[in-house]
């Protein structure tokens, strides 16, 4: 049977219209609304809190105080950034023994040096071995490749492991990477866009300060289960909600935020998860997180070549889901035309939302990354 849209009535068309706009309400209308709602304000800093913090970062210095520094570190690599103006530096947190994540990593998206013209360093932040013949391979591997820190865990410190090594990250940055522009933060397992990150912070319309970007995670209850290891009294966190952070999959700060964060981290004790404290941290020192939807927290994106050269990044991806997703795009070259790109979010989007209703009425995949 032969239809014809053009012999379609008024109300016809409308409830055709009106499902094309439900459609793309429910596909894109949250990122969309958290776009416009999570932009921060400028800041007008009254509270003397903020104040001294914010001061204290201006004048933070370290360059003459590296070898105390280098203490914190099994694996120090301070000539990384030497004699370098890095546009983008990426630090990837890894576990030691995840060498076959880390060459995958390196031979995929983290094997580029320049987005348009400015230079861009990547390293690896480990934490510590369990054995001397782990610690010899990572040794050997940081020989090899040149792009190893690996912190060394404080026996005193009364944070945990990862927000331990966040803040040694920090450290490392302050001390031996202070001309790098913006740093970029995330994880072996996750899929990161360069040249997307790189192209959106070249056009940015404001002064590269104060910026602390990634996919905002808002109105999220403090654990207050005093059984939990990560329960947090009211009396030490008595609000009802943790402040706006950025996931910690994957977020970008510029570098005075990184001196921001850790001079305020002096006053910050709680048992939260990494980028948690980042966030804490970072409203201490008057620091609002900017949202983008690009970024897809700790949702693994279906992949579709358009989508991907689009999006920021992917998590839950490992060595094999990698290197297969790279040798598509390298394939498919990085050019999309404007429909291409609709049509590619389109689908990885859908695509996205079946794997989360699939997985909700799913037992747990044992596949880790996805």
């Amino acid at each position: 049977m032969q239809c014809s849209l053009c012999k379609l009535r008024t109300h016809q068309w409308c409830f055709l219209l009106f499902n094309v706009l439900l459609f793309h309400a429910l596909l894109f209308g949250a990122d969309f609304v958290e776009e416009y709602l999570l932009q921060p304000t400028p800041g007008v800093y009254t509270d003397a809190v903020v104040v001294s913090v914010r001061e204290k970062a201006r004048k933070l210095d370290l360059s003459n105080a590296r070898d105390n520094v280098s203490q914190a570190y099994l694996i120090t690599n301070p000539d990384a950034c030497r004699n370098a103006d890095i546009f983008l530096l990426t630090l990837i947190f890894s576990s030691p023994a995840n060498v076959t994540q880390r060459d995958a990593v390196r031979r995929t998206w983290a094997n580029q040096t320049l987005i348009q013209g400015f230079p861009v360093r990547i390293l690896f932040f480990l934490g510590s071995t369990q054995t001397s013949a782990a610690q010899e391979a990572i040794v050997r591997e940081s020989e090899r490749y040149k792009d190893v820190v690996q912190g060394h865990a404080a026996a005193d410190s009364s944070l945990h492991g990862p927000t331990e090594r966040t803040l040694l990250a920090y450290l490392w940055v302050i001390g031996f990477c202070p001309l790098a522009r913006f740093v970029l933060l995330t994880k072996d397992s996750v899929f990161v866009n360069l040249p997307a990150i790189g192209g959106y912070l070249l056009g940015l319309h404001r002064h590269p300060e104060d910026l602390y970007l990634g996919r905002v995670i808002q109105r999220e209850s403090p654990d207050r289960d005093p059984n939990s290891p990560g329960y947090l009294p009211p009396a030490l966190y008595p609000d009802k909600y943790l402040p706006e952070y950025c996931d910690g999959t994957a977020y970008v700060i510029s570098q005075d935020v990184v001196r921001k964060v850790y001079v305020a981290s002096a006053a910050v004790r709680a048992p939260v998860p990494a980028d948690v404290y980042v966030g804490l941290c970072a409203q201490k020192a008057g620091v609002a997180p900017t949202h983008s939807a690009r970024f897809s927290g700790e949702k693994h994106i279906r992949y579709n070549a358009c989508c991907y050269h689009y999006m920021f990044s992917s998590a839950r991806m490992g060595s094999y889901k990698l290197e297969s997703v790279w040798a598509d795009l390298e394939q498919n070259g990085g050019r999309c035309s404007l429909f291409q790109t609709y049509y590619g979010l389109v689908i990885c989007k859908a695509l996205t939302y079946v794997d989360k209703l699939s997985f909700m009425n799913a037992p747990e995949q044992k596949e880790p990354y996805g």
